[in-house]
């Protein structure tokens, strides 16, 4: 039978009716589906989709258990590698990683990796069989190492990577989280349509039954210092706290009524679950007209959740061209689905307000020049182009950096000029014992990548702890 060109579509919600509540948009595969899909594979012998993946998970192997009928095996040889595979089926950037490198890519759409991969994790989640099987635990497990204790700051997915790993390896890890849930970004920052909270409660409930021990509400830096961590007896610390201070434009009217940082719109949402107002009273007043500056995936949530609170006409206003945006394509194609209209090639230059809130937005229309260190064109105001945009909301979505808490009252940790924390390959800061990874070191990247980096901390405070009991 000649291999299907195309990968398996996966039914969503229409968009008329998904822009009315938060309930997650696509409806994963079918068991029929996945088996459709997962023999597209041509279970290559060099496998490049593995390299392409941050975090290495063997992925031929787990698409012949699914073609096999052993959806449980799957889930064990992702967990051997994954420790969130639910979460990364479905926020993971596979079309630039493994699927980039697929071979059935060359001349045909890649193999569905990522729908593949979500599609294993609720199968075994359903069923309660998505814990790491005790054999794996076990074959990680390092002798040495028991019962010696590590600390993990911040339970993102870094965070929490790391502390799977290293619990895996038989040490005693404690998560120190600032916030009064797990997840990190994953809970504040990605809308509920894109990631239900169930599946991280779910993912997160899987790291604790390796003994993880999470404490909430604990804030590194001021409820507690990295040196009272070591004077309690934790030998090795792994920071994680991510990015969350968020940027500005730094223009006129930023401090109007009706203007956010996508981050506190995004956590007001999310984290406070503003969209089941007055359920819970944390309400976000977003009105008819909203703007969000910036293209990238955070933009694309903050607009989508903006539309699904009663915006009418929600708007991206971006200064570069659509080949520039950072946004994943489906999550482009989806925003454009549910009416998201972009303003592409203008720039903000101020905003303006009546009564202290805001009323318009002056764009600045802009053209592209040479191309600039981003190997992106340059874009170039254009004299004498200056419009009005009429709003309610204005939702900035730029980018965000490290809160300085954790690093200011930290000794000997060097940091980078923009606040992220310097580490070497191993994931290593300059404090020994101290490591570090994800956002607060590369600055908002992706999940994956922070749990690549979780994953290679981890690693690297085992072989740390090892040299360190033979001294």
């Amino acid at each position: 039978m000649a291999l299907q060109k195309k990968k398996t579509p996966m039914k969503e919600q229409a968009p008329e009716e998904r822009i009315k509540n938060f309930k997650e948009v696509p409806f994963g595969y079918s068991d029929n589906e996945a088996v459709v899909e997962a023999e597209r594979c041509l279970q290559c012998k060099h496998q490049p989709c593995v390299e392409g993946c941050p975090v290495h998970v063997p992925i031929p192997q787990f698409i012949q258990a699914v073609i096999d009928g052993d959806v449980v095996e799957a889930n064990q040889i992702i967990k051997s590698k994954n420790n969130l595979p639910a979460v990364c089926g479905r926020v993971c950037p596979q079309e630039e990683q493994c699927e980039d490198v697929c071979v059935m890519g060359i001349k045909n759409e890649p193999v569905a990796i990522g729908r593949l991969e979500r599609y294993v994790a609720d199968y075994n989640m359903e069923r309660g069989t998505d814990s790491t099987s005790a054999e794996e635990i076990e074959k990680m497990k390092v002798p040495e190492l028991e019962g010696r204790k590590v600390a993990v700051i911040g339970a993102g997915p870094a965070g929490l990577t790391a502390a799977a790993d290293l619990a895996k390896y038989g040490l005693e890890v404690t998560i120190f989280e600032a916030l009064h849930e797990t997840g990190g970004v994953l809970r504040y920052g990605i809308p509920e349509f894109r990631l239900p909270k169930a599946i991280v409660d779910q993912e997160v409930e899987a790291i604790k039954e390796l003994g993880v021990d999470i404490q909430l509400n604990v804030v590194v830096g001021k409820s507690i210092t990295v040196d009272e961590l070591f004077e309690k007896g934790y030998e090795s610390l792994f920071i994680g706290v991510g990015a969350g201070l968020p940027r500005f434009l730094n223009i006129p009217g930023e401090n109007l009524n009706g203007v956010y940082s996508a981050n506190e719109f995004l956590t007001r949402v999310n984290l406070m679950k503003a969209f089941k107002y007055p359920e819970y009273k944390t309400p976000v007043v977003v009105k008819d007209k909203v703007a969000v500056v910036g293209a990238g995936n955070v933009a694309m949530d903050a607009a989508r959740t903006a539309k699904r609170l009663g915006a009418e006409d929600v708007y991206i206003v971006y200064r570069r061209a659509e080949e520039q945006m950072p946004a994943r394509s489906e999550e482009i194609h989806h925003a454009r689905e549910e009416g998201i209209e972009f303003k592409l090639l203008n720039n903000p230059v101020a905003i303006h307000g009546k009564e202290g809130r805001v009323s318009q937005m002056e764009c600045q229309q802009m053209e592209l020049g040479e191309k600039d260190d981003s190997g992106r064109r340059r874009p170039i105001p254009i004299e004498g182009s200056n419009w009005m945009l009429d709003l309610d909301t204005v939702i900035i979505a730029i980018g965000q950096n490290p809160n300085p808490l954790l690093t200011s009252n930290t000794k000997d940790l060097k940091t980078k000029s923009w606040g992220g924390i310097e580490v070497n390959e191993d994931q290593q800061t300059s404090r020994e014992g101290v490591y570090a990874g994800g956002d607060v070191v590369t600055g908002a990247a992706t999940v994956i990548k922070a749990m690549g980096a979780g994953k290679t901390a981890a690693e690297n405070i085992k072989n740390y702890l090892l040299e360190k009991s033979k001294k």
